[in-house]
């Protein structure tokens, strides 16, 4: 096979207990995140990977394909090594759950991606950023790219930072340095400012060599597993997109992603 589309889906959640489940617009979310995915022609084969029993009769119910995966994974990308372990195949993609949005567009482009290009082992999807609410929401992750299209950092803070001096109400200019005036920063939106889009494409190799390297610093500082492979010295290609999508990760997102849909 030359790609195929797994999404990890987990019961549990910290922020959202069985969101996978919650009703959209008449259908669970996960039945959105697996009919969005079924359009991408170029994947031979789409499987959720669950981790529990009331996932797999709901997904059974809409036809769907599920396995049931252990437990005691720590991770989503945990989850994938399970299902394409014995799999003959090129490319695997990550599709979150939680993306009931997801465009098509987006998995089609980063399995595209690998296949062309030999020399990648990694791709995900990023679009830019226009809300100054996504850039100051830390479950908003940023990243910021060289001029090749790769990923130089990921993070929940706004980046990059843009340094410019602010008018005050007195019309004086807060500097940095000594005998400054302190106060809180207003961020600002770049062309250099991005929004991640939670959705990876690997080269099978690659993605046991990934879930085989420790933890690292940063990806324990920022709660963000794809600082594992930058640490690493390894490339993650990202392709822009105008398509937007919300990670559901609270009963806030829920309900705007409710609003959208019905």
């Amino acid at each position: 096979m030359e790609a195929i589309g797994i999404i990890p889906a987990r019961y549990g959640s910290t922020r959202l207990d069985g969101k996978v489940l919650a009703p959209i617009a008449g259908k669970p979310m996960i039945q959105h995140v697996w009919e969005q995915a079924k359009k991408v022609k170029i994947l031979d084969d789409l499987i959720i990977a669950a981790d529990d029993e009331r996932i797999i009769d709901v997904v059974k119910k809409f036809g769907g394909k599920a396995i049931f995966t252990a437990k005691e994974h720590r991770s989503g990308t945990d989850r994938l090594t399970e299902i394409a372990n014995p799999l003959e195949v090129k490319v695997v993609v990550n599709i979150q759950a939680d993306e009931p949005m997801i465009d098509p567009s987006m998995v089609d482009g980063v399995v595209r991606t690998l296949l062309d290009d030999e020399e990648l082992v990694m791709a995900t999807v990023a679009k830019k950023i226009t809300a100054e609410s996504e850039l100051t929401d830390p479950n908003v992750v940023k990243v910021i790219v060289d001029k090749n299209g790769f990923a130089i950092y990921f993070s929940r803070a706004p980046i990059p930072y843009v340094r410019e001096s602010e008018p005050t109400s007195s019309g004086h200019s807060l500097m940095f340095g000594v005998g400054s005036l302190f106060h809180s920063p207003k961020y600002k939106i770049s062309d250099a400012t991005y929004k991640h889009i939670g959705m990876y494409a690997y080269t099978k190799d690659f993605l046991f060599t990934f879930t085989n390297m420790p933890t690292s610093s940063l990806e324990k500082i920022e709660k963000l597993e794809q600082l594992r492979v930058l640490e690493n010295g390894y490339k993650i290609k990202i392709l822009e997109t105008t398509h937007d999508s919300i990670g559901v990760d609270t009963p806030e997102d829920l309900e705007r992603v409710k609003k959208i849909l019905e």
